[in-house]
């Protein structure tokens, strides 16, 4: 019989498995740069639509905040090529905070990954459910439930393993870049041609009223959003096929070199056309109509662009489950997160990243009801805060290892970090109302590793061996077996409670309504082992965990007195298919769950099977 899990992920593969699951250059350009390509669709969107508070006419200054978006993006790609060979491990921005400017710069770095990939794969899928209603009207309404259908989808894709996720993305990643490449193409021979008229809402340089350098930094760190994505190569290092770093770092400037292009053609062909904001079609949806035309074969290559942009918004999100488990792994590794996250799946993912990951990002999708205006602003400082410690982490990486000689190598990385850092300061300067949760959720992370960091230093310091240590020899065991029926289950426990205990307790509790049950038990325990004390002890509630625990802990404490072990011995019996389970009380799991914190009692289970 196939199992469910095989059928939704596929079989397991070995440990042992070569490279061959790993990622080539193509195949991580799709997986690995889908939110970063993808934002496209919607950063130069977004500068409109906090230009046009200004008027119309205010439009035209999307193309020099799109050209120092350039210069960013520029001294992004070189800086995280330089972090790709410091740190060949992955871990990106934390790794590169934590080991140049301290742990808590390394926390605030991880910690705002962690939240931003979550913000990723709901504003990616939040922006692919508009992409499809802008094509698909009819299906408006239905936004927020299509953005969850994509994120458990691509959680599901990708916990099938690295090859098959990213096979899964070469057609729409590669579609986007062709049906891109074609329409911008298009778009400039008929600008060129005098084919394409010239609609711009004012011409470059025109003074516009209202416009204030308030907005326009806005627009920028807004606009910015554009870059979120370009650092998840440097995080996925290890998902590469060797030499690791060579195709890591070529694969981000593939990407580099196409985002550019494809965000500088967009905002012109925008500003040429004269496009603004409205809500019932995209800004690139707009310009592709201009650019195709209203002729049968312009309509044609416009609903394929259509589809293409909305099957990259939707696997955009891949990105974050890319990311997002190889992050948290490194954090679990240094002791910052649970261990759960260390651990590989039958896929040889880790899993249980991507599982959480889809988790909170259908929690926020939920918090913001698939609002993608609305997630942007902590989409942006989420990011632009790891990239501020990064540049600066570099910087101080550069000037350990190169002395007084690290200025040349490092002038890219301080750009980065001081464009990075005048971002971060608009958006909590100016966009406050709108990203204050960054500020109350950024610290309740921090504490919590630094808990779990001190949880497992205490259990290392707990576990360690210590010279001075004394055994301690007891003078016996004494074994309770808790008694429901006098059945097959009970007989067997009994017996072997004999063969590990100097002293036997067999304990049954009972409820009011059930003495004459009592009185049964009491003569059949008695026939069968008349030599074994029957301990019985009763309640007037119906719950038997708490008579149960009291009475153990008490017999424990005697124990103790008199050098003895105590041993709890919960007879259970196992059905012959496991969903069975489901149909019978699971008192044992709940007697054991009450006493496992009483550090003088063993508590061990006896498995009776049944046949049928």
């Amino acid at each position: 019989m196939i199992k469910i899990k095989d059928l939704l992920i596929g079989k397991p593969l070995k440990s042992t498995e070569d490279d061959s699951h790993l990622l080539g250059k193509r195949q991580a350009l799709a997986m690995l740069s889908s939110d970063a390509l993808s934002s496209v669709a919607y950063g130069t969107e977004q500068i409109i639509l906090v230009l046009v508070a200004a008027g119309i006419g205010a439009t035209w200054y999307s193309l020099p905040i799109a050209a120092v978006i350039l210069v960013l993006l520029f001294a992004l790609i070189s800086s995280y090529t330089q972090v790709i060979h410091a740190y060949p491990s992955g871990g990106g921005a934390y790794l590169v905070s934590t080991e140049n400017l301290g742990t808590i710069p390394g926390l605030i770095s991880g910690g705002s990954l962690l939240v931003d990939y979550m913000l990723t794969v709901a504003v990616s899928t939040s922006a692919g459910a508009d992409a499809i209603t802008s094509a698909l009207p009819e299906f408006s309404q239905y936004n927020l439930e299509i953005s969850i259908a994509l994120a458990l989808l691509l959680m599901f894709m990708n916990l099938r393993g690295l090859r098959e996720s990213a096979t899964f993305l070469l057609v729409p990643v590669y579609t986007f870049i062709s049906m891109m490449v074609i329409v911008l193409g298009v778009g400039m021979f008929r600008i060129f041609t005098g084919t394409l008229p010239y609609h711009a809402t004012a011409h470059v340089g025109t003074t516009i009223t209202g416009v204030s350098m308030i907005l326009l930094l806005k627009a920028f760190s807004t606009g910015a959003s554009s870059l979120t994505g370009v650092e998840a190569i440097s995080n996925a290092v290890p998902f590469f096929k060797r030499p690791k770093e060579k195709n890591a770092s070529h694969t981000l400037i593939y990407m580099g070199i196409i985002l550019a292009t494809f965000f500088a053609g967009v905002t012109f062909l925008s500003y040429w056309l004269g496009l603004i904001h409205d809500p019932k079609i995209t800004i690139i949806a707009q310009m592709a109509q201009g650019v195709f035309g209203q002729s049968t074969v312009g309509q044609v290559f416009f609903f394929v662009f259509q589809i293409a942009t909305a099957a990259i918004l939707a696997v955009a999100a891949n990105t974050g489950y890319s990311a997002f488990p190889i992050l948290a792994y490194n954090m679990a590794k240094n002791k910052y997160m649970p261990h759960l996250f260390t651990s590989r799946g039958s896929r040889l993912g880790y899993s249980n990243g991507i599982i959480s990951l889809a988790i909170g990002a259908i929690i926020l999708l939920f918090i913001f009801n698939g609002s993608t205006e609305r997630l942007i602003p902590l989409y942006a400082v989420g990011v632009f805060v790891p990239f501020t410690l990064a540049q600066a982490g570099m910087v101080v990486h550069w000037k350990r290892a190169l002395g007084k000689r690290f200025f040349g190598k490092s002038i890219m990385n301080i750009v980065g970090a001081l464009i990075s850092l005048t971002i971060v300061l608009i958006l909590v300067i100016f966009r406050m109302s709108e990203v204050w949760p960054y500020f109350i959720v950024l610290p309740l992370l921090i504490y919590g590793f630094i808990y779990i960091h001190k949880h497992y230093m205490k259990v290392a310091q707990g576990l360690r061996l210590r010279d001075d240590v004394e055994s301690h020899k007891f003078s016996g065991n004494t074994v309770i077996v808790l008694i429901g029926n006098v059945t097959n289950v009970d007989i067997g426990a009994i017996n072997y409670a004999r063969s590990i205990g100097d002293y036997v307790i067999a304990l049954h509790v009972s409820t009011k309504e059930n003495l004459k049950k009592e009185e049964e038990i009491n003569e059949d325990f008695n026939k069968v082992f008349p030599d074994i004390k029957l301990s019985i002890i009763r309640t007037e509630y119906r719950s038997i965990i708490g008579p149960a625990t009291r009475y153990i802990k008490i017999a424990a404490r005697r124990a103790k007195t008199e050098d003895y072990t105590m041993t709890v011995l919960i007879p259970t019996f196992v059905p012959s298919k496991p969903w069975q389970n489901a149909l019978h009380n699971q008192t044992g799991l709940r007697l054991r769950y009450a006493l496992n914190n009483h550090e003088d009692i063993i508590i061990s289970s006896y498995n009776y099977h049944l046949k049928t």
